[in-house]
């Protein structure tokens, strides 16, 4: 009996990814707040953020190296600047990752003039949030920010940008979580005022917006969630990939 519940488990799991090569090929980066990007040749284009954006990248001299696979991570970042050079080979794009594992809006604005106005980007794509939600419930990190303080944050990064670089085009990925491993329904409805507090920054800078819930809940209706997140918070393979295909599509 438990062979055949598991062949017949396994068999509808078989049938639900089926159709997932198109599906990962086909996500859009709906509910953009800004036009496609037209990348000029030469651009430079940064990704920021926390561990999701980090996903093990290399530290040190392979940092300073555009285009270098191990400064890029293993994630969505690395998967997004390989579409986006093979998409552009005559662009001359430069693409670097600044990701920092466990980082929060203050974070990046201790490092900001250092990390990112000092690459002069034309492109700028920022995710950020999580941890800015998850570790003020955590009994053992002192850090206690608010919703307000991280709303109030990351407007500040952002005017900080727009003084030093007025030139950059910037990209907001929409703060992210799927509800398994780590991710209880005790986030809700918390967490997700972080999700509107990203998406309404993005409005007022007139930034595009990359909906990466909604793409991951479009996905986790016929698929299991751990599929995409072996924790809730973090991306699998397939994950990365299809947050790399949202983000891609929001360019020219």
């Amino acid at each position: 009996m438990n062979s055949r519940r598991n062949f017949l488990k396994n068999s509808a799991l078989f049938g639900s990814l089926v159709g997932l090569p198109s599906l990962l090929a086909s996500t859009p980066a709906r509910a953009a707040t800004a036009g496609p990007i037209d990348l000029k040749k030469g651009a430079v284009i940064l990704f920021q953020g926390d561990s999701i954006t980090d996903s093990g990248r290399s530290r040190g001299r392979p940092a300073s190296q555009p285009n270098n696979s191990d400064a890029l991570g293993k994630g969505y970042a690395f998967l997004a600047a390989a579409a986006l050079l093979r998409k552009y080979p005559g662009k001359d794009l430069k693409i670097f990752n600044r990701g920092i594992s466990g980082n929060k809006i203050p974070d990046l604005a201790g490092r900001w003039e250092k990390d990112t106005v000092a690459l002069q980007p034309d492109v700028l794509s920022i995710l950020i949030g999580v941890n800015d939600y998850w570790h003020s419930l955590r009994s053992n990190n002192p850090y206690k920010g608010t919703l307000q303080d991280y709303e109030n944050g990351f407007r500040d990064l952002l005017k900080r940008t727009k003084e030093k670089l007025p030139g950059t085009k910037i990209v907001l990925c929409e703060p992210f979580v799927l509800e398994t491993g780590t991710v209880t329904k005790a986030w809700f409805p918390a967490f997700d005022e972080y999700r509107k507090a990203a998406r309404k920054i993005a409005e007022e800078f007139g930034a595009t917006f990359i909906p990466c819930q909604s793409v991951l809940n479009d996905v986790s209706k016929d698929i299991p969630k751990n599929y995409w997140s072996h924790d809730g918070i973090h991306l699998t393979l397939a994950g990365a990939q299809l947050m790399a295909n949202a983000w891609v599509s929001a360019f020219k």
